[in-house]
């Protein structure tokens, strides 16, 4: 995930998360009082803290004298946008939709990604992968990669428009929190 931090006046700052060391990445969490799952989980909806609290540490290794009081920019300078394997792995489960619905079209799965790209750190790089992809697919008639239905295409988290649909509700007659076998306690 890619922190895109634009201070007034100035230029675009590219700041990668995934470059965070695990020492940086507790100083976060502490921080802003959240686990660190919840910090992945904030940059993917753009929470303002958990932007804000990478940014700063990461600049922290440049200027150590910053404190986290002093870094302040405003709720419009930071937006987070998806790198290049990211983008590859979101791209790959969506042409890994026609696996499992040979229906679907590779011209089809290349529309339902047309905002892949606003969401990408390099959208010239998440244009030329969708392309290759259905390049690709429409070559070989499916999918070069199929993946289960269910890691298809990931919901779209950033300020670009999302493109997955509503759930439709449930027309089970069991509540949502029964069960039919023990629960078992997880050893994992």
């Amino acid at each position: 995930m890619i922190i895109v931090y634009t201070p007034k006046g100035g230029d675009p700052e590219h700041h990668d998360a995934r470059s965070l060391l695990s020492s940086e990445a507790s100083i976060v969490a502490r921080t802003i009082d959240m686990k660190w799952p919840a910090v992945k989980e904030g940059l993917r909806e753009e929470d303002l803290d958990a932007m804000r609290a990478v940014v700063w540490i990461l600049k922290k290794r440049h200027q150590a004298n910053l404190r986290y009081g002093d870094f302040d920019p405003g709720v419009d300078d930071m937006v987070t946008r998806y790198d290049k394997g990211e983008v590859e792995e979101w791209v790959k489960s969506g042409f890994g939709v026609s696996a499992a619905d040979p229906e679907i079209t590779p011209e089809q799965i290349a529309y339902a990604l047309r905002e892949v790209p606003d969401a990408a750190a390099d959208p010239d790089h998440a244009r030329a992968y969708i392309e290759k992809l259905q390049a690709e697919a429409e070559a070989e008639g499916k999918d070069p990669e199929p993946v289960e239905a269910a890691e298809a295409v990931p919901e779209l988290t950033t300020s670009a428009t999302s493109t997955s649909a509503t759930s439709e509700p449930s027309t089970s007659d069991s509540s949502p929190t029964s069960s039919t076998s023990d629960p078992t306690l997880s050893t994992s």
